[in-house]
């Protein structure tokens, strides 16, 4: 029996794209809270020198 069958290439791809897809939607998320933060920090500045 072959290792390289349709079937286990089938689930190692479908393995590897969750992990891939997986990795991008953690990357998109960090982005987000960031420019969350930078906003936070932003604000909290403004209003430092509104004062």
């Amino acid at each position: 029996m072959s290792r390289n069958n349709e079937g286990n290439i089938k689930k190692h791809n479908d393995k590897l794209h969750k992990s891939q897809e997986k990795a991008k939607q953690a990357e998109v998320s960090r982005k987000e809270k960031l420019k969350q933060i930078a906003k936070q920090f932003n604000e909290q500045k403004k209003s430092e020198l509104d004062d």
